[in-house]
């Protein structure tokens, strides 16, 4: 494990330098991995697994829709693809990736097949830092360990054929065995991280939850839709409205300052964007952090968890959420955007 600075900050790091590949599948050569939950993260992680050479079975309902996609993607019914408990009683390291709502209806058929020795795996800290809330309390006798990318599966298996790493989190909730910190960085390398942090189950889905809904999600839509609203209802039209506000910033500066920094997009813009950039980051700071501070405290508190909870568990949840989705994608900005994609050059 190094020590780096990262602002003045020194945090525990481990790179695929110091825990190569060949370390991790030594590390795992007699362990049975058992990836639970075809939706998000696992088709990803349980493919990285099995391309990197780990010992990797799929626990997935039969006859669903992901059952299906898992055939599709190579997993054998029968020697790689089992039901759920199934490859709950044939692995040693369960990586517990359905969702939060799937977890805590799923638990029940799970902690039966939590044996002393094994591993409990996940990508999210919600279901045991709010386990008053989900009733997801893990026996003494196994290690609970967890990996979290920083992105989606889909992008942790794009960069992964790409032979780059997506970096992730990892953290020890229990330590039953001695070996967790080996099996989580193991396992942190074989699904194909970048280089793994130091976290806990708490701060990660604190940080997870507060992102999301923040600059990741919420807060973008939000502010996009803001500034298009604005430009619309002063006369400009909707390409130029979302060529502005979307197309510039996803195609131009945001590769800027993800190579090199904010200051070097600064750097490499206009003398008039980057005086009225710097007048206006003020401003802009000044009125959302207020919004964030209240969106912190409500993930801290437990409140949007809650949220969740509940809104998850309705049996109508998919049905809502795809109306959701759709009024989305329907409305003018994205619909705009479809166009504007169409147009790039790559699609001419």
């Amino acid at each position: 494990m190094a020590k780096m600075n990262f602002g003045g900050v020194m945090e525990n790091v481990i790179t695929r330098e110091e825990f190569p590949l060949k370390k991790a599948k030594e590390t795992l050569k007699n362990e049975t991995i058992a990836v639970i939950g075809y939706g998000v993260q696992g088709p990803g992680q349980s493919k990285n697994l099995r391309d990197n050479g780990f010992n990797v079975i799929v626990g997935q309902r039969k006859g669903g829709a992901t059952w299906d996609k898992a055939v599709a993607d190579g997993w054998v019914p029968g020697e790689t693809l089992f039901e759920i408990e199934e490859a709950c009683r044939r692995g040693t390291i369960i990586q517990y990736l359905l969702s939060d709502a799937a977890q805590i209806e799923v638990w029940p058929r799970i902690k039966p097949h939590l044996t002393a020795g094994k591993a409990l795996y996940f990508s999210h800290g919600f279901a045991i830092t709010y386990k008053d809330r989900t009733n997801i309390i893990p026996p003494k006798d196994i290690d609970v360990i967890l990996v979290a990318p920083k992105g989606s599966g889909t992008s942790l298996r794009t960069m992964f054929l790409e032979g780059r790493g997506l970096n992730s989190s990892y953290a020890i909730f229990q330590d039953a065995t001695g070996k967790a910190f080996d099996r989580v960085v193991a396992l942190g390398i074989g699904v194909g991280s970048g280089y793994l942090f130091e976290t806990t189950f708490q701060r990660e889905v604190y940080s997870d939850l507060t992102g999301e809904r923040g600059t990741l999600m919420g807060a973008i839509q939000g502010l996009l839709l803001a500034q298009y609203e604005v430009l619309r209802a002063n006369g400009h039209t909707p390409s130029e409205a979302f060529n502005e506000t979307v197309e510039e910033l996803t195609q131009s500066l945001m590769p800027l300052f993800a190579q090199k920094g904010m200051d070097w997009m600064y750097a490499n813009c206009s003398t008039t964007a980057q005086r009225g950039a710097l007048d206006w980051m003020g401003p802009f700071h000044d009125a959302v952090k207020p919004v964030f501070e209240k969106l912190y405290k409500e993930v801290a508190n437990g409140n949007e968890a809650q949220r969740s909870i509940d809104s998850n568990s309705k049996p109508d949840y998919r049905e809502k959420l795809e109306e959701e989705l759709r009024q989305l994608r329907e409305s003018e900005m994205w619909q705009t955007g479809a166009v504007v994609r169409k147009l790039r050059p790559e699609n001419n």
